[in-house]
């Protein structure tokens, strides 16, 4: 379990720094959209791929805590 956890932090670690770097170059969603209305544009996928990164990387950090099976 903690090897998966390792790595499904590096994976949301360096998914995160990415999809930061793509939303800027995408520009910005207008103010007043919803997410589901945000999806229409590529800076909003973007974002939203950021937080499933991010919500990857936290997963991954509370796999490396659970402690090994003997």
């Amino acid at each position: 379990m903690q090897k998966l956890g390792v790595i499904m932090l590096l994976v949301g670690a360096f998914g995160f720094f990415y999809c930061s770097s793509q939303a800027s170059k995408a520009g910005v969603v207008p103010e007043g959209k919803s997410i589901s209305e945000s999806l229409e544009y590529d800076a909003g996928r973007w974002e939203v791929a950021r937080y499933v990164c991010a919500g990857i990387g936290v997963f991954g950090v509370l796999l490396t805590m659970v402690p090994k099976a003997h």
